[in-house]
């Protein structure tokens, strides 16, 4: 298996998540490859570009195709992270056309998605091209797709925030109105840490200048999220933090506006945009003949 997916799902594995996605579409059997091409048809196939953007999923489909039928041959013309464009090759596939037809809807529905994601993530990251902070991505995902997107994430140039609930405390505005304020949502997470011992960073979002002020008087923090403010406000808080915490901008930022986040010197910048409303690129698996 590639190195780079090896990460492991909450619930699952790579191999498992093939194997239950293989299951969901094929179920009793392939019907329409079954009647309509013969058991010993041998061909090939190529992956077609139809879009423009970035790459991401090849090495994936490849593991989705092994999956299916251990006897295909798949050749990789193009890598994650290649820039593409229309009538461009990504790979090409050669072996029982059965099996070929079988991976092809779950080979293009991950690549399509992750090449999107990958994109859109590139986009962003250009965008602020020059400028020290990061774009983060968030939990904002496929349920039981999160690694692949947070790979393809990663493969765009951005960086992955938490995985899951497991990694990171962060503590949003509901955990601070059901504690009864920052004061107490940080004293309970303290008092959490050391009654279980965890060693996990720790974050907290603020939704105004007020709060940020009692973050500071507090202390017990990691990193501290500025949400919803905008880009003056967000440099007033940044400069105020003033490093003693890292510091991360969130909430309604997009391809227009980044790099005025960007410029206010704040540490990252998290953007649900990159996995919630991503647009699939568009690709093809087409039979050469």
């Amino acid at each position: 298996m590639h190195l780079c997916i090896t990460l492991l799902c909450v619930f699952m594995n790579l191999d498992e998540f093939i194997r239950y996605s293989l299951q969901e579409d094929i179920g009793s059997g392939d019907h329409t490859s079954l009647a309509c091409i013969p058991p010993s048809s041998k061909g090939s196939a190529k992956l077609l570009v139809k879009d423009f953007g970035i790459l991401a999923g090849v090495e994936l489909a490849e593991d989705i195709f092994r999956k299916v039928d251990p006897g295909l041959q798949f050749k990789k013309l193009l890598n994650d992270g290649d820039p593409i464009a229309p009538g461009m090759i990504a790979f090409e596939i050669e072996g029982k056309e059965q099996s070929i037809v079988t991976g092809e809807r779950l080979a293009l529905n991950c690549m399509q998605r992750m090449s999107g994601v990958a994109t859109i993530t590139r986009q962003y990251v250009k965008k602020i091209e020059g400028l020290p902070a990061k774009i983060l991505d968030t939990r904002k995902t496929t349920p039981l797709f999160r690694d692949l997107e947070k790979q393809a994430v990663r493969i765009g140039g951005g960086f992955n925030h938490r995985m899951g609930l497991y990694d990171m405390i962060l503590v949003k505005d509901n955990h601070v109105d059901y504690a009864g304020g920052i004061s107490k949502a940080i004293h309970n997470v303290e008092e959490y840490l050391k009654r279980t011992g965890l060693k996990i960073q720790v974050e907290i979002e603020t939704r105004n200048m007020d709060e940020v002020m009692q973050v500071l008087d507090n202390g017990g923090v990691d990193r501290i999220m500025l949400d919803n403010f905008t880009p003056a406000l967000l440099k007033e808080a940044v400069q105020l933090i003033n490093k003693r915490y890292e510091t991360e901008a969130s909430g309604g930022i997009n391809l227009d506006t980044v790099r005025s986040y960007a410029e206010t010197g704040v540490d990252f910048i998290s953007v649900g945009a990159l996995t919630h409303s991503v647009k699939s690129l568009d690709l093809s698996l087409k039979a050469v003949r």
